[in-house]
């Protein structure tokens, strides 16, 4: 009978021990993987050896004090020069160079009062959604702003005539501009019809690349401008929303214009 019972202690000590290869063990050594691999941890640990390298440098010849500061301000600044180069647009669509040029100009702007939604799809008359996006939808105390962000070949002049027509070189640029005219349109009317009165949406095109030789001009109802005065361009006009009406519209704006990859 004891033979039979430490036979039982045997066997339930031996299927206790979890074997190398199993699930369990395999799932640890995955957890620890990912955590290593992840870009913010990596992120992390190179902060810290650059920080403790420096800090010991800075202690060794200045003392102890100097050296705590110097680390600690490599921390702070990495930090910082990281953050100005993160992108609020969703992390699964990586924006173009224009659009990221933009939307460092356009977080600058929270602190005045300004919303902005980034890759924005518009929905058609008639239903579903059109191969068009907005790239940045602008709420702020200056009104409401459509702005797509342009890369054109700065090798070639930018000319206007008679503020109905836009030529990059020999191009003419009327598809273009009625495209964005006609997205801002489609926003306007959305959001005017779940507000219950009208919001008008300006469309913009804020256009890196090449030199524009005027500060702001209407072309075909759209405002064309040097894309490192989007924010000037923003602020330009007399303050007309409130922070009420800002937040209003932003929330109104944020359902009715849906983001333009949902499934990525």
């Amino acid at each position: 009978m004891a033979t039979v019972e430490r036979d039982k202690s045997t066997q339930t000590s031996t299927r206790e021990q979890p074997d190398e290869g199993s699930p369990l063990e395999r799932r640890k050594e995955e957890t620890y993987g990912d955590m290593v691999g992840d870009p913010q941890i990596q992120s992390w640990i190179r902060r810290s050896v650059a920080a403790v390298a420096l800090g010991l440098l800075f202690a060794v010849v200045f003392g102890i004090p100097v050296g705590l500061t110097v680390a600690l301000l490599v921390v702070v600044l990495d930090v910082f020069r990281r953050s100005r180069k993160q992108s609020s647009v969703e992390a699964w669509r990586k924006p173009s160079v224009p659009e990221r040029k933009t939307e460092r100009q356009l977080r600058g702007m929270e602190k005045a009062g300004y919303r902005t939604l980034h890759a924005r799809a518009v929905p058609r008359d008639e239903g579903g959604v059109s191969d068009g996006q907005i790239d940045h939808l602008v709420i702020g105390p200056t009104g409401v702003y459509a702005v797509d962000s342009e890369k054109w070949d700065k090798r070639l002049p930018v000319r206007a005539m008679s503020h109905r027509k836009l030529f990059l070189g020999p191009f003419n640029k009327k598809e273009r501009l009625d495209e964005a005219r006609w997205e801002s349109e489609q926003a306007s009317r959305l959001i005017s019809g779940e507000l219950g009165y009208e919001v008008s949406v300006q469309p913009s095109l804020a256009i890196y690349g090449p030199a524009i030789s005027w500060k702001v001009l209407m072309v075909r109802n759209v405002d064309v401008y040097s894309g490192g005065r989007a924010r000037n361009y923003l602020r330009r006009r007399p303050k007309i929303l409130t922070s009420v009406d800002v937040q209003r519209i932003f929330d109104v704006a944020e359902r009715v214009l849906p983001p333009k990859y949902p499934d990525a």
